[in-house]
């Protein structure tokens, strides 16, 4: 369990002053400047010896990630694009972070530019968040109001800016290309890489994509040491994480826990517990809408960090926990994600464009019984075919919960065909 001195999100519901005086009462822009006069190579040594993974999903160690960046300094500007486009059924931790911590992820922003050499960030917000763009842009005027950010950020000599973006509602520009053609004006659709963002990214620049948690942490992991992040959690596992836990819990909840605490822990600890008790849990699906849902069994031992899941053949994600009891009908629930990947399609490649809405027709038909036994082995063919084979991760996301589905809970579909058989047969005598 996470002591509370190690708490990094202090004011994560809000019960504090979100602006810059109620930040600076929590430690937030303390010594701002003695951190960036560590220099770029410093700051980035220290973001890797904390073994800090990206939290939107992917989980790429983000100290590498930067330093990917070029060296030199050249004609082109370098930037930082913030992915708070947040648009994963289940997820709600960014939107948290930029009501009620939003210094947080300004000042993580400024750190994360000196490290790259970088004088811009632009934060891309999903276009629901409406009153979490609004909290943002607050942040960031009383930043450049009381001289952190600007020309001479914090008394450094830095010069840095931040700007927000605000999307219109499009999950495919989660992706992080998606998110910049969506930035310079395009119709959001990923590119194919390479070039990588890196080397060719917004505007054609140098650019590192990362995530609102990923970026907010920053500040505190340069000032309590790498060390004491690694020091929490599993190795190659470190740090805090928000859970989001939705669902069939007494208590649904947003809470910062360490990386690597058990799934029955974090459930009961701190949602309250499984609707009816434990006994009464049907599956989870532990990372958000795109990772396979994992049945009671395997819920008892797994934990919560990426190499944990990954064994059990699931994934962390985003970390968006939706708990499902007896009561939910889990194949109803894989065919509405099923529904909402078809939507969300970019359609630029094949395989996603025309397999996802066949992939939710035959779910469609699954839910109600009117299909064959042997059309499960078929759609799981199919998405094979679809992971994998595609520009972005769209396809795997639709494919996943599907494959989850039939590996785990295969017995729930032949009942219903049978049962479904059953009826037509009687319909018929």
């Amino acid at each position: 369990m996470l002591k509370d001195q190690d708490r990094i999100f202090t004011n994560l519901y809000g019960f504090g002053e979100p602006g810059v005086k109620g930040a600076q009462a929590r430690g937030d822009w303390d010594n701002t400047k003695d951190l960036l006069a560590r220099g770029r190579m410093a700051i980035q040594d220290e973001v890797r010896k904390s073994g800090l993974r990206g939290r939107g999903g992917a989980g790429f160690v983000t100290g590498m990630k930067w330093s990917f960046m070029p060296k030199e300094a050249s004609d082109r500007p370098h930037y930082l694009v913030v992915n708070a486009d947040e648009g994963e059924p289940g997820t709600c931790k960014d939107r948290e972070i930029m009501r009620h911590e939003p210094h947080k992820l300004v000042e993580g922003c400024l750190l994360a530019c000196a490290a790259m050499g970088a004088h811009t960030a632009y934060v891309y917000v999903r276009g629901e968040f409406y009153r979490e763009a609004q909290a943002l842009e607050a942040a960031i005027d009383q930043a450049r109001e009381a001289g952190l950010i600007g020309p001479d950020a914090c008394g450094s000599g830095w010069a840095f800016d931040m700007h927000v973006h605000r999307g219109a509602g499009a999950y495919i520009c989660g992706e992080e290309t998606a998110l910049i053609e969506s930035i310079e004006g395009k119709k959001g659709q990923p590119r194919l890489k390479p070039p990588f963002p890196a080397n060719v990214g917004l505007f054609g620049c140098p650019t590192t994509v990362n995530n609102v948690e990923t970026i907010a942490v920053v500040p505190t992991i340069m000032r309590r040491g790498g060390d004491w992040f690694a020091g929490i959690g599993r190795p190659k596992n470190t740090g805090t994480k928000l859970f989001n836990i939705s669902g069939h819990v007494n208590n649904p909840c947003t809470v910062e826990e360490e990386m690597g605490i058990p799934l029955k822990e974090l459930i009961e600890r701190h949602a309250g517990g499984v609707r009816g008790g434990w006994n009464n849990l049907l599956a989870i699906i532990p990372g958000g809408a795109s990772v396979p849902a994992m049945p009671k069994a395997v819920c008892e031992t797994v934990r919560m960090d990426y190499d944990g899941l990954q064994q059990a053949k699931s994934g962390l994600g985003t970390a968006a926990v939706i708990v499902m009891d007896k009561s939910a009908d889990l194949v109803r629930a894989i065919t509405r994600f099923s529904r909402f990947y078809k939507h969300e399609s970019c359609g630029q490649c094949t395989p996603c464009r025309e397999g996802t809405g066949w992939l939710w027709r035959v779910m469609q038909r699954l839910s109600e019984g009117r299909a064959r036994v042997e059309e499960i082995d078929l759609l799981d063919q199919v998405t094979r075919q679809i992971e994998g084979h595609t520009i972005c991760a769209l396809g795997d996301a639709a494919a996943w919960p599907i494959q989850g589905l039939i590996r785990n809970f295969r017995p729930e579909l032949e009942r219903r065909i049978a049962e479904y058989q059953a009826s037509q047969s009687k319909q018929a005598a």
